[in-house]
């Protein structure tokens, strides 16, 4: 599938009623011909009927499948064309996305992390199974003690969460060294809850605490972007911020959907239990207040 149709399903994915996302999922998979492409056969392939299919091309902008299918196979010739006339820089650099060459400007780099960013979040809202996101809202706020394990770069990411819980009165542990994070996970119960952040699914130190954790009898929740992964073996809950293949570079942008399951979890868990928590966090939010300087205080 073309990219800009790429964009043009994931602008609308959410949006779209449960059948016409099984149309999106079947076009996000698909990799034969534009000019190949038979209403019959989607409608028969992605199981759903024919107006279905209609509905959907619609929502993406189009004014019927004929449309679509026209829009869909240019852009392919367009693709191809520039293939063959080697207009791809050979020095550039794949990060999720787009590509950076030295040929770019600095004026094109802030538009280019920004719709990266935002492609990201949206297969995150795709990628989101919302029954497993209502059993980590739920194991956030009925867990007896919380211990959030990361490493690298994620290490940010727990810090957010452990400050957000914390403000919500909940108790909430993050352990920096590895030896304390394995002593740590090796002395949960049976109530405590283990939340592991890793993008690779792969850092051998969350794992291992995730795995430790999960032996010791704690409930764990790990937050990912690969659902076959490592360290989701040792998952009870797991959300997946996407699945695509990983590259090194894309790796610096994990943080924007990372963030924004904690934002979500975060909302989340005050939703779930609001008056009771609603009230911590205003206390708290006061004790914080206290620490900012008012504006008639001279700052020496």
């Amino acid at each position: 599938m073309e990219r800009l149709i790429r964009n043009k399903i994931q602008e609308v994915y959410a949006g779209l009623r449960p059948s016409e996302q099984k149309v999106a999922d079947y076009f996000w998979k698909y990799e034969g011909k534009a000019g190949d492409l038979l209403i019959e056969q989607v409608a028969k392939k992605a199981r759903v009927s024919q107006p279905t299919v209609i509905r959907f091309v619609k929502a993406l902008g189009y004014g019927g499948f004929k449309e679509f299918k026209y829009g869909l196979m240019q852009e392919e010739i367009q693709r191809k064309a520039q293939e063959k006339s080697g207009q791809e820089d050979a020095d550039r650099i794949d990060l999720y996305g787009f590509q950076l060459s030295r040929r770019d400007g600095l004026e094109v780099i802030p538009g280019k992390i920004v719709t990266t960013s935002i492609q990201m979040l949206e297969e995150t809202l795709r990628s989101i199974s919302m029954k497993e996101f209502r059993r980590a809202v739920e194991a956030i706020a009925q867990a007896r003690k919380i211990v959030v394990y990361s490493v690298e770069d994620s290490n940010g990411v727990a810090h957010n969460l452990l400050t957000k819980l914390t403000y919500l009165g909940l108790d909430c542990r993050s352990y920096g060294d590895s030896y304390l994070q394995s002593v740590s996970a090796s002395n949960l119960e049976k109530g405590d809850l283990a939340v592991g952040i890793s993008y690779s699914g792969c850092s051998r130190d969350t794992v291992d605490a995730i795995r430790l954790a999960k032996k010791a009898g704690a409930k764990t929740l790990v937050i990912t972007n690969f659902d076959n992964s490592l360290i989701t073996e040792y998952a009870d809950i797991l959300l997946c911020t996407s699945d695509h293949q990983f590259l090194y570079g894309n790796t610096i942008f994990s943080r924007v959907t990372q963030m924004a399951l904690v934002d979500m979890l975060y909302a989340g868990v005050l939703n779930f239990d609001y008056e009771r928590l609603r009230k911590k966090l205003n206390k708290n939010s006061r004790i914080v207040a206290r620490r900012a300087y008012d504006k008639k205080e001279e700052n020496l």
